[in-house]
């Protein structure tokens, strides 16, 4: 865990109900940062063969990274071309090199080394974010992201998705929540952030168990989270799966009000990268909802408004209580003690 994090967020004092990204960026380097996606080329172990085939079943890459759509080019070709693109839709000047889709760890430091170091060798890099899973960081993998977070900004985010073992198992994930514990466990106090991708809206979860991914964030104390409903795109098992009715996607009424109630239960000082979701229409299946992003933050901060709530309001609640119940414990040890 990232020591430097911000333990006494200012982010309510700024009329934000949760601790948002773009804030946090502009607390990190003073103005606006963007993320350009970037493609090393590399595969995932439960696409070649190492722990599964086929890949997960919501997976094609190209529907979630930009760097995927195009021909692959070198690092500083890609930057050049996602700095450009970026440049015209955003008045910004430094940009985090985010190696985005497949598993951005699983390769020998021989090969990540020079990649990750070109991307930061550019004057407008300010940071790295590495997109992995939690069952492919080898220790001399995260030696060298410790050494890179010496010298820039660092976030790995893992692929988490959810805490239950029959949900990774229904998306040929190829390993369990145990990889997560062990991930983070070997991640924390190495001078770079944690975030883990989380997916709402899993076949076979209940509201219940979606929360308990959330508590599971919580206990686990990690840096940062993005959160986005299962979609579905084409040429993927789950479009078969959604298109035989076999899977029902969920509507936006009932992500609007889980993500509000999986919000309360983060920690105030983890950092919300992302809300929502969404993959570009050409490879897009459904639910159509999510394709309207600006609508749907919107109506989690109606959502929030409404309840007048915010990030960490049950979280504080229910360290509050443990509290309350370790300082009765104490005292009724206190009073046995006198007696």
């Amino acid at each position: 865990m990232n020591e430097s994090r911000a333990q006494n967020c200012d982010w309510r004092a700024a009329g934000l109900r949760y601790y948002a990204y773009g804030f946090h960026l502009r607390q990190q380097f003073g103005k606006r940062i963007q993320k350009v996606s970037l493609d090393a080329g590399l595969t995932c172990p439960n696409v070649d063969g190492t722990v599964a085939v086929g890949g997960c079943v919501f997976c094609d890459n190209r529907s979630f990274s930009p760097s995927r759509r195009i021909p692959r080019t070198a690092i500083q070709a890609q930057l050049e071309e996602g700095i450009r693109r970026l440049q015209k839709r955003y008045k910004v000047e430094q940009f985090i090199a985010y190696f985005q889709p497949a598993t951005n760890t699983y390769a020998p430091v021989e090969k990540l080394r020079p990649l990750f170091e070109e991307a930061i060798a550019d004057p407008r890099i300010v940071g790295l974010a590495i997109g992995t899973r939690p069952d492919c960081v080898e220790e001399d993998v995260l030696e060298l992201i410790e050494e890179l977070a010496e010298r820039t900004y660092v976030s790995v985010e893992y692929g988490m998705q959810t805490m239950h073992d029959r949900s990774l198992t229904w998306m040929n994930r190829g390993c369990t929540h145990e990889a997560m514990l062990d991930a983070v466990a070997r991640s924390c106090d190495r001078g770079f952030e944690i975030c883990a991708h989380i997916m709402l809206g899993l076949p076979g979860e209940s509201e219940a168990d979606m929360l308990a991914t959330a508590r599971e964030v919580a206990r686990l104390n990690l840096d940062a989270v993005k959160i986005h409903n299962l979609y579905a795109v084409k040429n993927t098992p789950l479009a078969d799966q959604v298109a035989s009715g076999e899977v029902t996607l969920m509507q936006r009424e009932q992500y609007v009000r889980v993500v509000v109630d999986f919000l309360e239960q983060l920690p105030p000082d983890c950092i919300v990268e992302r809300i929502s979701g969404d993959a570009p229409p050409d490879y897009f299946v459904g639910p159509a909802w999510c394709l309207d992003k600006p609508a749907v933050k919107m109506a989690i901060e109606q959502e929030l408004e409404a309840r007048n709530t915010y990030q960490g309001r049950l979280f504080e609640v229910e360290k509050s209580t443990n509290l309350a119940q370790v300082h009765a414990a104490d005292e009724r040890l206190a009073e046995k003690r006198d007696f």
